[in-house]
């Protein structure tokens, strides 16, 4: 995808109803757009966290006189599951009680509380339960994808859970013996179910893919939601899609 293609896209993508439009109008997939989706809002939160914190008395103040926690959410462009968490904290709760809450609000007795903490978790598809189980099982669902293709060609690996405890970063999948990218040796193969814009690209660069350079020696990184056109790694870290792993690896 063209950076400027990317760019209109993760711009458009503004409320969770735009997801289900921008499919319907591009004819992209929905779960692509699903992953830009949340990778805009989470960055956003992260972004903007402090500054929307600055106004809690004023927002716990609003909710005590009975402005709906979802309505504080949508007039600050927030994710409802932060806002709640923000105001009821302030408000005297413990965020273990708020987490509860928001796990299975059936089981609160106050009717207010009931309604607006359901509204919270029905609205909020990055940080609720079910927007992390998402999340969390597109992750699996990467980690399986790359694990058939392995073991469909016989390559021998250990998975991140294997090597547990043995290194201090550790990849997805580490080879038990290297395999050949053109005249290059892979040992490691990770893998990101999100797209791979240069933001993103950067942060795993960071905070994994050199230190695994750094441990094992050269590898790549699998975004099997696409990368930006022109994405660039350093030495050593090779950047694929979903398209290298459809066929078996080139014969060297």
């Amino acid at each position: 995808m063209l950076e400027s293609e990317y760019r209109s896209l993760y711009e458009s993508l503004k409320r969770y109803s735009d997801v289900q439009r921008l499919a319907r109008e591009t004819g992209l997939d929905e779960e692509l757009l699903m992953v830009i989706y949340t990778q805009r809002v989470t960055r956003d939160a992260t972004k903007r966290y402090y500054v929307v914190k600055k106004h809690v008395d004023q927002m716990s103040w609003r909710w005590r006189n009975g402005t709906p926690l979802i309505k504080l959410a949508d007039q600050n462009g927030f994710p409802p599951v932060l806002i709640a968490l923000m105001v009821l904290t302030s408000c005297g709760y413990t965020r273990k009680q708020i987490w509860a809450w928001i796990r299975n609000p059936d089981g609160l007795e106050n009717k207010r509380l009931r309604r607006e903490i359901t509204e919270v978790a029905v609205n909020d598809h990055a940080y609720s339960p079910a927007g992390m189980e998402r999340q969390y099982a597109r992750g699996r669902w990467g980690e399986e994808k790359l694990q058939k293709w392995l073991d469909d060609q016989g390559i021998e690996y250990r998975t991140e859970k294997q090597l547990k405890g043995e290194f201090a970063k550790t990849p997805d999948c580490l080879l038990r013996n290297p395999i050949k990218l053109g005249n290059e040796q892979i040992f490691w193969i990770e893998s990101k179910a999100s797209y791979g814009d240069p933001v993103e690209l950067r942060r795993n660069i960071h905070r994994q893919l050199v230190p695994y350079t750094q441990l094992f020696g050269p590898g790549i990184v699998v975004y099997w939601f696409g990368f930006a056109d022109g994405a660039t790694a350093p030495e050593g870290i090779y950047v694929r899609d979903a398209k290298f792993f459809e066929k078996p690896l080139p014969k060297s």
